[in-house]
């Protein structure tokens, strides 16, 4: 998440879980802020210059959790103080842990949904799917919006419980879903796997579009950009996704000459279209 929304880590680089297709190495980039008093300045700062949002993530403990209790009153305070829209990657969590956040001014909660087992054992290293169901029950629960993400291709590649895990979201009303795709990164024991091929990834979009007619649905930005990848936005335009990330000038110029009319905005996939998201964000007054 750079750009105009960009991701803040609570937890720095370190994560205990260690998912196998990260590894912590999605942490780096993030903008470091361990602490309330450093995240509120560095929020405040992203305000006065321009930003539309941020994407408040970490590393996780053995449990799938992250450090959100110590960060409530600095979440209120950058609610209080500015216009940022506030997204965070919940993890695992229980109800008063979802109804803080709430409280506390987040606006909407991303969480990674697997259909089976077998990924969130090996690849996520949780002790089961029934967590991660218990915690998307929880954030519904709390009134927050809710935008699951359905990474495709997790267990080495291959598509394995993702349709169940449309299913199981399906039974609630997501603010969003997005489907992103596995793209190996070095230094990963997945490194050298394969991604799906872009009719793979475009008959599960079909699919939840089916499922979820009336929700918004994105094609993210974790996906292979090779020539594969440009077919894949094609194709998931032509299955029924309604929103994009890093779009590509040729997908743009496929949709134009489909009759639709594409809005911009420089936030995360997940976030609504607001008029405003194209205009600097400021101070609240």
């Amino acid at each position: 998440m750079r750009g105009l929304y960009p991701a803040l880590s609570l937890t720095g680089d370190r994560c205990q879980l260690l998912c196998e297709h990260c590894k912590g190495l999605l942490l780096k980039p993030m903008i470091e802020a361990t602490d309330p008093d450093t995240l509120i300045k560095k929020c405040l700062n992203l305000a006065h210059s321009g930003h539309s949002g941020v994407l408040l993530s970490g590393g996780s403990d053995l449990e799938g959790k992250l450090p959100w209790k110590r960060f409530y009153q600095a979440i209120s305070r950058i609610r209080s103080e500015t216009n940022l829209f506030i997204s965070v990657h919940s993890g695992i969590l229980d109800f008063s842990t979802a109804a803080a956040l709430k409280e506390a001014g987040v606006d909407q909660a991303l969480i990674d949904v697997m259909g089976d087992d077998e990924t969130a054992k090996k690849i996520y290293h949780l002790d089961g799917l029934q967590n991660v169901i218990t915690s998307l029950e929880n954030l519904f629960k709390s009134g927050m919006d809710v935008v699951p993400h359905v990474v495709a291709g997790l267990l080495n590649g291959r598509l394995h419980g993702e349709y169940n895990a449309l299913h199981i979201i399906s039974r609630y009303q997501p603010s969003a879903l997005v489907i992103v795709v596995l793209s190996p990164l070095k230094g990963t024991p997945m490194s050298g796997i394969a991604p799906l091929s872009p009719i793979e990834v475009a008959r599960l979009i079909a699919r939840a579009r089916l499922m979820m007619p009336h929700t918004p649905l994105s094609l993210g930005c974790e996906r292979p950009r090779t020539r594969e990848g440009q077919v894949m936005e094609e194709l998931a335009i032509r299955a029924g996704a309604t929103r994009m990330a890093v779009w590509s000038t040729k997908t743009i110029d496929m949709a134009l000459s489909l009759g639709l009319k594409p809005l911009f905005q420089p936030t995360c996939c997940s976030v609504p279209y607001r008029e405003e998201f194209s205009s600097k964000v400021s101070l609240k007054q």
